[in-house]
């Protein structure tokens, strides 16, 4: 009778790698090697027996493979037709539309190139010179690279300030800086979603429902901007600060088109012992172009995205001061900022896998760009855009949130007319515009708020200036008198707004017009002579 192969097991699992090793808050080591080397020094051996249980495989498998040149090197249009022609369909409505979502933008063509390379296949868990996986030398010069130029790019002292570059993207770099920075349950204090705030800055509803992790996670409690000018409340702030003791106060906006006093939110957060954090995702264009007020002076920790109005790829950066802290008064002398160690254990092995070397190498990219006297250029155009829009739009009338601008936005105020701002997004949709409903002070719903949000820097990036953006918004004036005569003739609920407003004529008309307007412009990113659907 033949023996059964042996199968040794152990009764667990293998642990995970992040499992093996506690946060540098609640656990010390007296190992000078950097966080991710001291992991891969310490992680301990185990040995597990193979089965031999599994039967071999066919000797016909190898040759049942497919060709590397038929799976690995055959283009799109013919592995995926179906993936290739919806591309190309975005493509087309990218060209032929007007965008105008303040967050979005149109990156380069290189931008794209590094996105698409060969660097997506490499895992490089840890930190330059100090992976998990071997195999990274070229890994480690794009992302030493990258740290480089980000620091170059706004302006930065690398004695003063160091960077990571691994954030996936902005609301990643956000809960990567909280989870460094901060225990759970400790309070911060964000700006209100209503008031032009972002959900991960601690956002819950009125009804005390937490939408964002980090109204989960955290104690939150938001400050407001003024009823009355629209403006961020500093003595509110200031007062709620000191009854609340936030350990971590966090500005910066996705819907504020005003520029912030950095310099008075700095004497708030020494006041009631808190760290500054500003999250610059929607103005870090402008702050690199040195176009808005530098964040980087007061904060603690400074976060962003990197696709908005820098132009780069999706993705995120978490910049944070190290070295000497300047003297303060019952602070030992000598003390040094902490952050370094915290923000890279907490972007891995606490939150992320390995890095999406794809991205960083695309993101040196964009930074390069954004180094360059046509990008700064580029920058002043897109705030002049933003005030040519907004002014035209209240020549007419209309009521924009602190009646103007400073950055590269306008928050459009709907209620005086009556509507509310998914109509008017749904509308400029089916017109080729594309825009975003968004909350104004005192909403209290997010799917019907009262406003809508306008941004400069894509179309900005196709060429735009002042007179073009003052069509834009001849264009928007019509999509609103638009939705003001269905509204008239349907009534308000939504459901009856929408019926059949595909076959609306004005909307037929304004499509037209707008794609005409559209294509007229030339296309980064990608050649219109290359498209499948030109028309």
């Amino acid at each position: 009778m033949a023996m059964a192969a042996p199968h040794v097991s152990h009764s667990q699992p293998p642990v995970g790698r992040a499992a093996l090793f506690a946060h540098p808050t609640t656990a010390q080591s007296s190992s000078p090697l950097r966080l991710p080397l001291h992991r891969a020094a310490v992680r301990p051996v185990r040995l597990y027996a193979v089965s031999t249980d599994a039967a071999p495989a066919p000797a016909t498998a190898a040759a049942a493979m497919d060709a590397v040149a038929d799976w690995g090197l055959t283009p799109l249009a013919e592995a995926d037709p179906e993936v290739y022609d919806l591309i190309e369909r975005e493509k087309r409505r990218q060209r032929t539309g007007i965008e105008l979502i303040a967050s979005e933008n149109f990156t380069s063509l290189a931008v794209m190139e590094a996105l698409g390379s060969p660097l997506t296949n490499k895992y490089s868990e840890g930190m330059p010179g100090a992976r998990y996986y071997g195999g990274n030398e070229v890994i480690d010069e794009v992302e030493e690279l990258c740290r480089a130029r980000a620091l170059k790019a706004f302006h930065l002292d690398p004695a003063s300030w160091g960077v990571n570059v691994q954030p996936y993207s902005g609301s990643p770099a956000n809960f990567a800086a909280y989870t460094g920075l901060l225990q759970p349950h400790e309070r911060i204090m964000g700006l209100d979603l209503p008031s032009g705030g972002h959900l991960t800055h601690g956002y819950y509803t009125a009804g005390g429902k937490k939408i964002s992790a980090t109204s989960i996670y955290f104690s939150s409690l938001p400050y407001k901007v003024s009823s009355d000018t629209g403006y961020v409340d500093y003595d509110r702030l200031e007062e709620k600060a000191m009854d609340f003791r936030p350990k971590l106060i966090i500005c910066g906006g996705s819907a504020y088109p005003r520029d912030w006093d950095y310099a008075r939110l700095r004497a708030i957060a020494d006041k009631c012992g808190a760290m500054l954090l500003c999250d610059m995702a929607h103005i870090s264009g402008l702050v690199a172009a040195q176009e808005a007020t530098n964040p980087f002076e007061y904060s603690d920790v400074v976060t962003t995205t990197t696709h908005k109005s820098l132009r780069g790829p999706r993705s995120g950066m978490i910049f944070y001061r190290k070295g000497p802290k300047p003297p303060k008064k019952g602070q030992p002398e000598g003390a040094l900022y902490d952050y370094e160690d915290k923000i890279n254990f907490a972007v891995f092995p606490s939150l992320q896998g390995g890095p999406h070397n794809h991205q960083i190498a695309a993101l040196a990219v964009g930074l390069k760009q954004a180094m360059s006297p046509g990008f700064k250029a580029y920058i002043q155009q897109v705030k002049a855009n933003a005030v040519a829009l907004g002014n035209h739009l209240m020549s007419k009338g209309y009521k924009m949130v602190t009646d103007g601008t400073e950055n590269h936005l306008v928050l459009w105020d709907l209620r005086p007319l009556g509507l509310s701002g998914n109509k008017v997004e749904k509308v400029c949709d089916l017109s080729s515009i594309t825009l975003n409903k968004n909350a104004v002070f005192g909403d209290s719903s997010a799917l019907a708020p009262g406003g809508v949000r306008i941004g400069t820097p894509a179309m900005t990036s196709r060429g735009l200036v002042e007179k073009d953006f003052v069509k834009i918004a001849e264009y928007l004036h019509q999509a609103v008198v638009i939705c003001l005569n269905v509204q008239k003739q349907r009534g308000k609920r939504y459901n009856d707004f929408i019926v059949d407003l595909e076959k609306n004529k004005d909307i037929a008309e304004l499509r037209a017009e707008v794609e005409k307007f559209a294509i007229a412009f030339e296309m980064p990113g990608f050649l219109v002579s290359d498209m499948k659907y030109k028309d």
